[in-house]
């Protein structure tokens, strides 16, 4: 697998990606933002969209990320989200934050290092950020806020397996010439 930073906000790069094999397609033709990308092959399998607070000049968010449906749950949603926090941190952002809607985002943004900060967006996201408090306190005060939600059968099941447990490994750094 090979990662690659295709552009920084507001100059940033668009993405044609295939509505039918990614998620939030549509999002990556914007110009505004920022993109990395995980290549397999020389299609990219993964991307992450990001552009700079608003209010804090030191911040970065990391706004969509996908990952080509035949792909999902090989790990390359974090790793390509761990590799655009590592350059925004090279670039001299001191926090990098993401808003996630379900469990297994949430789940995946720790799994690249980013800690829920107990806040939520006006419309139901969790707040993680990195660098963040990754206890276990903090973990799963994120899993519960999910837990309080009309959940499928998937989520909470999910939501179960992780009862009192410690957040997951952070994911070894991801460098440019990483396979």
């Amino acid at each position: 697998m090979e990662y690659e930073l295709l552009g920084w906000p507001p100059d940033g790069p668009t993405l044609r990606l295939d509505y039918r094999r990614f998620s939030y397609a549509g999002k990556f033709v914007m110009s505004a933002t920022g993109k990395a990308v995980a290549r397999e092959d020389d299609a990219i399998v993964a991307a992450v969209a990001f552009n700079e607070d608003r209010t804090d000049p030191d911040a970065l968010w990391l706004r969509y990320v996908t990952v080509r449906e035949d792909h999902r749950g090989e790990g390359i949603g974090p790793r390509v989200c761990r590799f655009a926090t590592e350059r925004a941190r090279d670039r001299g952002y001191e926090r990098v934050r993401i808003a996630v809607n379900n469990p297994f985002a949430f789940e995946a943004l720790s799994k690249a290092g980013f800690a829920y900060t107990g806040e939520q967006t006006g419309i139901a996201e969790l707040v993680l950020a990195w660098p963040g408090e990754r206890t276990r306190d903090s973990y799963q005060a994120g899993l519960d806020a999910y837990r309080e939600r009309d959940l499928s059968e998937t989520e909470a099941e999910f939501l179960r397996e992780r009862a009192g447990a410690e957040p997951p490994a952070v994911l070894e750094s991801v460098r440019p010439d990483d396979d």
